[in-house]
């Protein structure tokens, strides 16, 4: 009983010693798992966050930063290159300049050394004229710039004497007097009276659908009705000779005033071209002047009339209303 029981005795020593052992054995194969697991999941995390900054390193706006960086670069390369550029134009600007001025002053030092008589026979002389040259014997001879002259002018110019001007030659221009006849009436008597108007080209007479009249009163009374429509122009005044409409009262120049019917054209808002012809009032430069509505119009200046529009001329106390009449 005793060995046996020290027999167990031992056997449980031994196996708790076994035990032992075999537990730090297991703690120590169990730390040495866990340091490989430790370093093996610190190199993962290492390797992800690699990963995970390369990632961030290819996005959108790292590459459009990487970019614009670029284009900076080369913007102020650009930059230095062209102020070395402008540099380098200054600096030749400033050596041709300084070149220039010393050409200027060194050909002026030339000719301020040039003796006056050297100057003057160098001198271009004019179309024309003759340029006296010193020759080495002393005598003056002419050279001359122009055609040879005939046999007698060079006889002359050898003589000393003076050549003979040239015939004035025809001149076929316009004088003006065939204006001045075509603006003139000559009467039976002989005397010419000189026309002080002359229709513009856009004169035209008014078409049939626009009746225009003009109405002359005196006072409250209608003396004379005028179909303005069977011309273009109306001269007014007292030369009975020439005016289509006399007016005889003192104050009224002999050719006062004129109607005239002009053809104008104006465009609408849709750029269409309408062209029509109107009555336009001028006066001719009288000496008392030529009144519409109570005013008084300028000197050769067209005026246009409208309907209804009263006219005076001078101090006559005759009014003319200009009247278009109603279309039916």
């Amino acid at each position: 009983m005793n060995g046996h029981s020290l027999e167990s005795g031992d056997d449980r020593r031994s196996r708790r010693k076994y035990a032992n052992g075999s537990e730090d054995d297991r703690a120590e194969r169990d730390g040495g798992s866990w340091d490989k697991e430790a370093d093996r999941r610190s190199r993962r995390r290492a390797r992800s966050r690699e990963m995970e900054y390369r990632r961030r390193s290819r996005t959108p706006g790292s590459a459009d930063r990487r970019s614009r960086s670029r284009d900076r670069e080369r913007r102020r390369e650009r930059d230095g290159e062209r102020d070395r550029d402008s540099r380098r134009h200054r600096s030749e600007e400033r050596d041709e300049g300084r070149q220039r001025r010393d050409y200027d002053a060194d050909s002026r030092h030339r000719r301020s050394r040039r003796s006056p008589d050297r100057r003057s026979s160098r001198a271009t002389p004019r179309h024309g004229e003759n340029e006296v040259v010193k020759a080495d014997n002393g005598r003056s001879l002419i050279k001359r710039s122009g055609p040879l002259p005939s046999q007698s002018d060079s006889f002359a110019l050898s003589k000393g004497e003076e050549l003979e001007k040239p015939k004035e030659k025809p001149n076929f221009g316009n004088t003006g007097l065939l204006a001045a006849a075509s603006n003139s009436i000559t009467q039976a008597d002989g005397t010419t009276i000189t026309l002080k108007y002359h229709e513009p080209p856009e004169a035209r007479k008014p078409p049939p659908r626009d009746v225009w009249k003009l109405f002359v009163f005196k006072g409250p009374d209608i003396i004379d009705t005028i179909e303005l429509g069977t011309r273009s122009c109306w001269l007014i005044g007292r030369e009975l000779a020439v005016v289509d409409l006399p007016a005889e009262h003192p104050s009224i120049s002999k050719q006062h005033a004129v109607i005239q019917f002009r053809y104008t054209e104006k465009r609408n808002e849709f750029g269409d071209k309408i062209g029509r012809v109107k009555p336009y009032l001028i006066d001719l430069e009288s000496a008392n002047g030529t009144m519409l509505n109570g005013e008084r119009v300028p000197e050769s200046r067209y005026l246009e009339l409208r309907n209804k529009d009263l006219i005076q001329f001078g101090s006559s106390t005759r009014e003319y209303v200009i009247m278009l009449a109603p279309k039916e």
